[in-house]
């Protein structure tokens, strides 16, 4: 009993001390106050003395100068609005806008009604947590997510990305195959299109829209899938070869690395989140009468992450390279060698025969020495197609070489 005792004796005794040092807290602050007002008073020592910090210690000052004695009492932690709890008006205009863009989180939600020009938008996760109350908000979606390390080109029109993504059936017969045309850096889409294939002529005549409108960009990137990739043994196609002709550059992603387009990908993601998922399409018209406005919506409505919340719009301007209309013909530098391709894409050269690709059939192709004297690079355009070696076969030997692509990149 004695130890239960002498416990409760000195719980009671701790309990005591705190409540004295409780109630004399005002006293010493006051005391602080006064001595640290006065004329020449070091403030760094009294704070010392009164076992304060400094910021404390100026702080208490602060308020007494502009409180007085009220100012010393201790001030709520608690916000003056508890989180979260925001007007019913407010939270109306959120839950309409999470309505209008479903897949949108707490982040672009608040970007756009700052755009809108509402006032006292809160911040993203009150927001966020707006749409969890009401159960809007997946929990998952944020999940898994990885942490992408971002690159892009300088300037607007330096590099587009096209693909196709992945096609869909539509009610009434067919599929769907949307092909995606994005602006490296901006992330503004040149073009998303409704297609009923993913044919050359049907790519083709969809890029000459995009160029009338936005220009002729520097390079193209694709992947290696046809209409515009690795067909058997031939590199180039028809359609990469005319894209060429336009003097753009093209280049293709490495083999089974989709993420060397990671923005279309990401553009992908978007759109299957926002426009394909959870709904079916009656034809192509249909399907591009929902693309069009969603379009629109990503590139001046919808904040983007990698964008600093800001708009693909606000990054992108229209190339000042012209789609033409006629091509003009084609010409080569003094040092390089003419050779036309024959029907089958093989040139003729020294006496040797060179396969360049059956896209090249009946083109005018150029050759160029090297520094190795038996080494010869070969041009369509302004595009190195890549390289061969007259070492390999003697002269007029029936024997084809291929050429060798040289990556610079």
């Amino acid at each position: 009993m004695g130890n239960t005792f002498g416990s409760s004796y000195r719980t009671s005794e701790r309990r005591t001390e705190m409540a004295w040092k409780d109630a004399s807290v005002m006293s010493q602050r006051a005391e602080f106050v006064v001595l640290a007002s006065a004329d020449g008073a070091n403030v760094s020592e009294l704070c010392r003395r009164f076992g304060v910090s400094r910021k404390t210690g100026y702080k208490w000052l602060g308020r007494y100068a502009t409180e007085g004695s009220a100012g010393l009492v201790d001030q709520s932690r608690r916000p003056l609005v508890p989180a979260g709890r925001t007007s019913a008006e407010l939270e109306q205009r959120v839950l309409a806008l999470r309505r209008e863009h479903p897949a949108w989180g707490g982040r672009k939600l608040r970007r756009r009604l700052q755009d809108l020009k509402h006032v006292a938008v809160p911040v993203a996760s009150t927001i966020t947590e707006i749409l969890r109350r009401h159960g809007q908000l997946d929990e998952r979606a944020g999940a898994g997510k990885p942490n992408l390390q971002r690159f892009e080109h300088a300037a607007p029109n330096d590099l587009w990305q096209m693909d196709f993504k992945g096609h869909f059936a539509m009610i009434r017969g067919g599929r769907c195959h949307p092909l995606t045309v994005l602006d490296d850096h901006s992330r503004y889409s040149i073009g998303l299109r409704a297609c009923d294939n993913e044919r050359t002529e049907t790519v083709q005549s969809e890029l000459v829209e995009m160029f009338r409108h936005s220009g002729l960009p520097r390079r193209m990137l694709m992947d290696n899938g046809p209409p515009w990739g690795d067909t058997g043994d031939q590199h180039w196609t028809r359609l990469t070869a005319w894209l060429l002709r336009l003097g753009i550059s093209v280049s293709h992603g490495r083999p089974y690395h989709p993420q060397t387009q990671g923005k279309d990908e990401r553009f992908h993601r978007t759109l299957a989140a926002e426009v394909l998922r959870d709904r079916s399409f009656r034809d192509l018209i249909d399907t591009q009468q929902a693309f069009d406005p969603w379009r629109q919506v990503y590139n001046t409505q919808r904040p983007h992450e990698a964008l600093s919340l800001e708009v693909p719009a606000s990054r992108y301007r229209a190339s000042e390279r012209p789609f033409p209309e006629t091509l003009p013909p084609l010409e080569y530098a003094p040092d390089v060698q003419v050779r036309r391709a024959s029907f089958k894409g093989v040139i003729k050269f020294e006496s040797r025969l060179i396969r360049v690709g059956r896209a090249f059939c009946r083109e005018p192709i150029g050759v160029r020495a090297t520094p190795t004297s038996s080494i010869y690079e070969v041009f369509y355009a302004h595009q190195s197609l890549g390289q061969f070696d007259v070492s390999q076969t003697p002269r007029g030997s029936p024997e084809i070489l291929n050429i060798h692509r040289v990556q610079r990149e």
